[in-house]
């Protein structure tokens, strides 16, 4: 999957020639003029890098940086300021609000390639947990599913949630983040009673959570998960959207579905990515 780089640049020459040349380097670019405009961007997209310019037409720069580290969702984002401003106060206002580094106009555009691969980099060794949930991920997910295919007693549970860019759409992404903690929470406490504190518990992607335990706990945390998570659902939603929703009214209520998978050892999988996609198979819509 390609990276994705967001560019908030108001001037329109500048942002099409930094979206143009960062896409011919294999990324995913997507390109904002205002910062209200960037603000509203990241709480449906997550970007791995985030090139800032200072001045902009509606809020600065350094606003929009300091709204991005205030919530927890979008407090790890590297940003990279582009500026025109070249004073050493300006520098240290933009890394003291915590930007990662600072590129001044006009700059030489290999030297501004090599400090975002290096930023991209740097982020990328450090993604080890979930930024909303704070359970193991990315890099760590990868290194314990590549320890499984060299064993033969175990089993994965998976749980993924469809429907949650609706949901934060129509509730906003503070509560999609709480539906996410909370099965978090779910999935690691049944993981854990069942199968012991050492139960590994991750994140495969932004929505989809698995447990790996024993073959002899695999049917009472599916069973107890299928269970918990049916009394949950109810709780994700205001209580008259629930309720209308049940009753068969409000269509237009989004729906959030459930789906559990349990994938045991075999020797048909002789790579993660084989792996991983014999779990995202093995899903089914919860009962």
């Amino acid at each position: 999957m390609s990276q994705q780089i967001l560019i908030v640049e108001d001037e329109p020459n500048t942002a099409e020639m930094l979206a143009s040349y960062f896409q011919i380097q294999g990324y995913e670019v997507s390109v904002c003029g205002w910062g209200k405009e960037a603000l509203n961007f990241v709480q449906h997209t997550l970007p791995d890098l985030i090139i800032l310019d200072i001045r902009l037409p509606d809020v600065d720069g350094y606003e929009v940086c300091r709204q991005l580290r205030s919530h927890r969702r979008t407090a790890q984002i590297p940003i990279l300021f582009l500026t025109e401003k070249r004073e050493r106060i300006d520098r240290l206002a933009g890394l003291e609000l915590g930007a990662v580094d600072y590129v001044t106009k006009p700059f030489d555009i290999q030297e501004l390639r090599l400090r975002v691969r290096n930023i991209l980099r740097r982020a990328q060794m450090q993604s080890v947990m979930h930024p909303i949930t704070e359970l193991p991920y990315a890099s760590l997910v990868e290194e314990r599913l590549n320890q499984l295919l060299g064993e033969k007693n175990w089993v994965v549970t998976a749980v993924a949630l469809d429907g949650l860019d609706a949901f934060a759409d129509a509730y906003g992404f503070v509560a999609r983040d709480d539906v996410l903690r909370a099965i978090a929470l779910m999935v690691r406490h049944v993981a854990e009673e069942e199968g012991g504190k050492d139960t590994f518990v991750g994140q495969l992607d932004d929505a989809l959570f698995l447990a790996i335990i024993g073959p002899e706990q695999a049917g009472r945390v599916q069973e107890r998960l299928t269970h918990r998570l049916q009394e949950a659902l109810a709780l994700f939603y205001p209580r008259e959207d629930w309720e209308a929703m049940r009753g068969g009214m409000k269509s237009s209520i989004p729906r959030l579905i459930v789906r559990i998978g349990v994938l045991a050892a075999g020797p048909s999988y002789s790579s993660t990515r084989k792996l991983r996609e014999a779990i995202y198979r093995s899903l089914r819509p919860m009962d």
